[in-house]
């Protein structure tokens, strides 16, 4: 394919900050705000690429340290890359490996060069330059290739934070050199980190919003802080990225948390929640959330949610689903995962229809309804 020398975002429309968007990529356009199903190891749990299809789902995630460690991203190359490996037709973003300096902190060590792991699965050590995290994800052919960054945790000091912006930077620009601008048909983002330092936010933007990526993340944010510093955070940080190019915002996404990111200006999320919720039995709806694992679930012969029209709603009662779990049935993992995504899917769309109906805000004011308590935590009814 020949490489993409167009711009990788179309802003549309916008309601206040909140923008409808195109995001273009070497296996078809998105339209944005998107919410992105996680398939950490090249599957999103308990869902087959078809059931991928039939939610609407045009992107899914994929994540460099893991695929590196089984099965390999060499292999996968020779299998047609992870398109080919895993019989998946849409676009792909990958992960670099950053978060898991922040979730596997005991078994690495960081370095100005890169980063050593000690592998979760065997113990063998590996290491991580920028440079070998972009030769991965070539491999792997993802779409989105996303630059090696330091995820520092909710309460780290402001100078151990000044490092890491220092750091991230560093490895940006190493990424950014490896996979110079129109190289080909993958694109790369940068990420911005600071911690919840707003000075050391608004530094690390500008430092990675002035190298020509082709879209950026907000990362290291709900990694133990409160919900209203959140959200006061990205709020801020928003404000401080480039208009005409993508913003993704990394690993946040409760339905709330989408909806008030969306009224930031974020235009992609993904996050673990909803196929993870779904086997434990927490499933979103247009009347809130469910425990399908609850006793008064156990005679109800009416579907998950009236008003979806996902397979799960339009074939089977709340009394089954809950029979499914409480028997432990695999089936109830995929029925409650098929659900949550057409949930989340569908959320992102709605969004969009409220933004290019100059409504967003009442759109937003629906969904907090829903999650009163989770709105208050967010300071939603505040001022951020």
């Amino acid at each position: 394919m020949a490489a993409i020398n167009s711009p990788a975002f179309s802003p549309i429309h916008t309601d206040g900050r909140a923008r409808a968007g195109i995001l273009h990529t070497a296996h078809g356009d998105i339209p944005t705000p998107i919410f992105m199903p996680v398939g950490t190891v090249g599957s999103v749990k308990a869902l087959a690429p078809d059931d991928l299809e039939k939610v609407g789902a045009p992107i899914i995630l994929g994540n460099t340290y893991h695929l590196y460690l089984r099965p390999g991203d060499e292999l996968i190359a020779r299998h047609g890359g992870l398109h080919g490996f895993a019989s998946w037709p849409g676009a792909i973003l990958t992960d670099s490996g950053g978060f898991q300096i922040f979730s596997l902190n005991s078994l690495r060590k960081i370095f100005p060069e890169g980063v050593e792991f000690r592998s979760h699965l065997n113990g063998a050590r590996c290491f991580f330059t920028p440079q070998k995290v972009i030769d991965i994800q070539r491999n792997l052919n993802s779409d989105i290739m996303m630059v090696l960054d330091e995820c520092v945790p909710y309460g780290s000091s402001y100078e151990y934070t000044e490092k890491s912006v220092a750091l991230t930077t560093s490895w940006a620009k190493m990424a950014r050199e490896a996979w110079p601008a129109g190289s080909g048909t993958n694109l790369l983002f940068g990420i911005v980190q600071g911690g919840f330092f707003r000075d050391l936010r608004k530094r690390s933007a500008e430092e990675i919003c002035a190298i020509d990526f082709d879209g950026f993340a907000i990362g290291g944010l709900s990694v133990g802080e409160d919900k209203h510093l959140l959200h006061e955070m990205l709020d801020y940080t928003a404000e401080l990225m480039p208009k005409d190019k993508a913003r993704y915002l990394m690993g946040v996404g409760t339905p709330l948390d989408i909806v008030l990111g969306i009224n930031s200006g974020i235009d992609m999320f993904d996050c673990v929640l909803p196929t993870r919720n779904a086997r434990n039995g927490t499933l979103y709806t247009s009347l809130g959330k469910i425990n399908i694992k609850g006793s008064l679930y156990a005679e109800d012969d009416l579907p998950l949610d009236p008003a979806c029209d996902c397979y799960t709603c339009r074939t089977f009662s709340r009394a089954y689903l809950r029979h499914l779990y409480a028997a432990k049935e695999l089936l109830a993992f995929r029925l409650n995962s098929l659900h949550n995504l057409t949930y989340f899917l569908k959320l992102a769309r709605s969004a969009r229809a409220a933004i290019l109906q100059n409504r967003y805000q009442d759109f937003l004011n629906e969904i907090a309804a829903l999650y009163p308590d989770e709105a208050a935590r967010s300071g939603y009814f505040g001022q951020f």
